[in-house]
């Protein structure tokens, strides 16, 4: 009997183990919701881990990450928050713009959300006020979109006798019209012909390079958008092609062989919103936390592709260049 009675608790003492197991409560899980795709987007969720550990949160560890991408089409937005509020996921995280931000906002009242925004999250109805968001939601904003007319003063910096710059727009943005206005404000406030391009698809980007080509414009701005940063190679590529020298809104089209850049710091951002869900995870009200702005703004300049393009670039610009690549 004592044999027995010792075989069966070894027996129970095996299974502890698995029992304990079985009894852990299942790790959060933070969805990550984007209008890019995964491959564009890889660094930036890299930098969102890194603000996550920053409050003591690991993925595999005590955390799950659930990622939904909308690979540009920004109709699939409200269906991916939905599921994502379908898998109760204790925080969202939503990327690329207001676009992703409304999407969550629309598809739940409850859980939180942490969105990175472009433009004044008070002014597209996102929050409150930034000191005291309210609600379930909180974020970091960019102010990106709202640098169109400066990168219009950059460019002409770079190309004064520029008798056109055109400007590629997405119309399917949400505040595209506004930011359109901004730009034609500015441009006539200088005297400056600017030309407006629509393109939200490749076909249609390689339309409209084909039609800057007829067109001979001086000079391309490419707006602030998701779905340019997801076409950042064939942009690129597409303006070298045409020997058209282009200013963009962030520093990886000119990592690529882009001319010029002007913009926020992401990587700052977006380890802020790392932070800020695993505060919200903590036990934070994401209504009590403030909207984060941008400390800095960076110009980056490809030297190698302005002797390309033949360019000479003024000392003046690069004096102020954050970062000149050779």
């Amino acid at each position: 009997m004592r044999r027995r009675a010792f075989i069966s608790l070894l027996g129970g003492a095996a299974a502890w183990p698995l029992a304990a197991r079985a009894q852990r409560p299942a790790m959060p899980m933070i969805g990550l919701l984007s209008p890019r795709s995964p491959a564009v987007d890889a660094s930036l969720i890299w930098v969102i881990r890194q603000g996550l550990n920053d409050t003591g949160f690991v993925e595999g560890q005590n955390i799950a990450l659930d990622y939904r991408w909308a690979d540009g089409q920004y109709d699939r937005l409200t269906a991916l928050a939905a599921d994502l509020v379908h898998r109760k996921v204790a925080v969202i995280v939503a990327l690329g713009g207001e676009i992703s931000a409304v999407a969550a906002k629309t598809a739940t009242a409850t859980i939180p959300i942490v969105f990175l925004a472009g433009s004044d999250p008070v002014q597209s109805g996102l929050v409150a006020s930034l000191n005291r968001p309210g609600g379930n939601i909180t974020g970091v904003s960019s102010f990106i979109f709202d640098l169109e007319p400066k990168r219009l003063g950059l460019m002409r910096e770079l190309r004064p006798n520029a008798k056109t710059i055109a400007i590629l727009v997405n119309p399917n943005s949400p505040n595209a019209e506004i930011r359109v206005n901004d730009i034609q404000i500015a441009a006539r406030n200088v005297g400056q012909q600017v030309d407006i391009l629509n393109a939200s698809t490749i076909r249609e980007i390689d339309a409209a390079f084909a039609r800057l080509a007829q067109m001979h414009v001086d000079a391309l701005l490419v707006s602030a958008d998701p779905v340019f940063f997801n076409r950042a190679s064939q942009l690129v590529v597409l303006a070298t092609r045409h020997a058209i020298p282009a200013l963009y809104s962030r520093r990886e089209f000119v990592a690529a062989g882009g001319l010029m850049s002007y913009g926020s710091n992401a990587d700052e951002g977006y380890r802020t919103a790392g932070v800020y869900a695993g505060r919200i995870l903590k036990g934070e009200k994401p209504g009590d936390l403030p909207v984060q702005l941008p400390t800095k703004f960076e110009l980056v300049i490809n030297l190698s592709t302005a002797r390309a393009l033949d360019i000479d670039v003024p000392p003046t610009l690069l004096a102020r260049a954050d970062e000149v690549i050779e």
